[in-house]
């Protein structure tokens, strides 16, 4: 995998290439967010960024906002940061960041935390096929969700809600991440639209341990639908 990181102390730079690269991957590094946001511009084809927040010239927060706002939600990002206070996370979490780790930098822990945003970014099922997570089957062709071979009605948002927590099992989903995937807009946090329809794909699809999964929430950090089982998504033959 080739990972860009941004981080502008040079003994921190190389370390993180160094765990980077006795883990099997190729990284490139960038000790200005100007020069990473030139390159992206010019050639995307990175598959996961490592941004520190406080860099001289454009924060990481920053280079995180243009990237959500230019590539999109699928490119893995993961902040490693000194900033650790509940506020900067959360921050960090809302503005798109996938992981967020504090340094000092911890090569076993940097190590696994880039294989976990790796496997959520493997290939699944094809955006058209049909597939299985938990005792759930999606069908996106039909726009169907079935708990144990029964269809469950659900309203056109509540589907599209529910099928971006299927297809990210494990994923943390911040508020704002879900209201402008679903929504295309931002929902203010006084908005009882988003809750709403979290309660009712919770009641409706009955995302309970019994079904092999469960909605997690955090009013703070996001939501995110966890497997209980060892059943994994799979295609449907």
């Amino acid at each position: 995998m080739h990972i860009a990181s941004l981080e502008d102390d040079h003994t921190q730079a190389r370390l993180i290439q160094s765990v980077l690269e006795k883990a099997g991957h190729q990284c490139t590094l960038f000790d200005t967010g100007k020069a990473m946001l030139t390159c992206l511009a010019r050639n995307p084809d990175f598959d996961m960024l490592i941004l520190d927040w406080e860099i001289p010239d454009i924060s990481g927060l920053d280079v995180l906002h243009w990237v959500r706002a230019n590539m999109g939600q699928t490119l893995p990002v993961m902040f490693v940061t000194n900033r650790a206070g509940e506020d900067d996370l959360v921050l960090g979490l809302q503005a798109g960041a996938d992981d967020y780790m504090i340094k000092p930098i911890r090569a076993g822990e940097l190590t696994a935390r880039v294989a976990v945003l790796r496997r959520r970014m493997m290939p699944g099922p094809q955006l058209d096929m049909s597939f299985a997570c938990a005792a759930y089957e999606i069908d996106p062709i039909a726009e169907t969700i079935s708990l144990n071979g029964k269809i469950i009605d659900l309203a056109r948002k509540e589907y599209e809600l529910a099928l971006m927590f299927f297809r990210n099992p494990g994923r943390l989903f911040s508020r704002d991440v879900l209201s402008s995937s679903v929504w295309n807009r931002e929902i203010l946090a006084t908005s009882r639209t988003l809750d709403t329809h979290l309660s009712n794909i919770r009641r409706k699809l009955r995302l309970r341990p019994e079904n092999g999964v469960r909605l997690s929430a955090s009013y703070a950090l996001g939501y995110r639908l966890d497997l209980l089982t060892d059943v994994q998504e799979s295609p449907i033959s």
